[in-house]
């Protein structure tokens, strides 16, 4: 594969996913550590992508209180629709981070009253903007590239909290994998998000169905609703409703 290859499907793979691990790389272009260190450095340099250790952001997921050129933002924005409309006065829910999420937060009617519970700093600011939304901030440590809190207290407040539904920005989603993604201390908060929640919600566009990263969040009986930007009944989601997940 050409370099100019190589970078298209990086620069791909980043978007879609909003942060990417060398080894996935890796074993996706079946090509060495080295060369695709060098790929994103070059991609950091000319200002495509922000270079962490060990992989890479989407710069849209890190500049994520001002987007811009976010990635399937249509697509994005039919979900977050979707989303709001499942929300009831009364409510409380936690929501992960994420672009997705952060349209949704932009999406919720202006009369809604609800409890939003999120360790987002730029859905938090979000969801402060809405007149009559409570917001409690999840705090610990800090995530600076993707300003979301991790660590031990933020999952001991979560667990404090018996929420209505919870929304969880999705990296993969699989029949057989499950819901995975590629952060361990993002996957203990959706963990902990997931075990507190009544209904658990996936908010996913259609290319992240049928994908999978190399750490699981939970086993696809987990998730009680998948959102996507398709329809109900498309052929794509019908191994899902099979399964008896509740597809919208």
């Amino acid at each position: 594969m050409l370099k100019e290859e190589r970078h298209n499907v990086i620069l791909h793979e980043v978007n879609l996913h909003n942060k990417v691990l060398t080894t996935y790389l890796v074993d996706r272009l079946g090509v060495s550590e080295d060369t695709i260190r060098r790929d994103l450095n070059e991609l950091a340099e000319m200002g495509r992508i922000i270079k962490v250790h060990g992989g890479a952001l989407s710069k849209s997921f890190h500049n994520s209180f001002s987007p811009t050129d976010v990635y399937a933002r249509s697509e994005k924005k039919i979900i977050a629709h979707k989303a709001a409309q499942i929300i009831e006065n009364g409510m409380f829910v936690l929501t992960t981070g994420g672009t997705t999420i952060l349209e949704m937060a932009r999406a919720l009617p202006q009369q809604l009253h609800a409890t939003f519970f999120t360790g987002s700093l730029p859905v938090a600011y979000e969801y402060s903007q809405h007149p009559h939304i409570d917001v409690i901030l999840i705090g610990d440590r800090l995530l600076k590239n993707s300003k979301i809190t991790v660590g031990g207290a933020a999952i001991e407040q979560i667990r404090q909290v018996k929420a209505d539904i919870c929304f969880l920005g999705t990296n993969a989603i699989d029949l057989h994998a499950g819901l995975t993604d590629n952060d361990r201390d993002v996957v203990q908060i959706k963990k902990a998000m997931i075990d507190s929640s009544s209904r658990v919600v996936s908010l996913a566009i259609s290319e992240k169905i049928n994908t999978a990263q190399r750490l699981k969040v939970c086993n696809i009986n987990s998730i009680d609703t998948i959102i996507t930007e398709l329809g109900p009944d498309d052929a794509l989601m019908k191994p899902y409703r099979s399964a008896g997940l509740e597809i919208i």
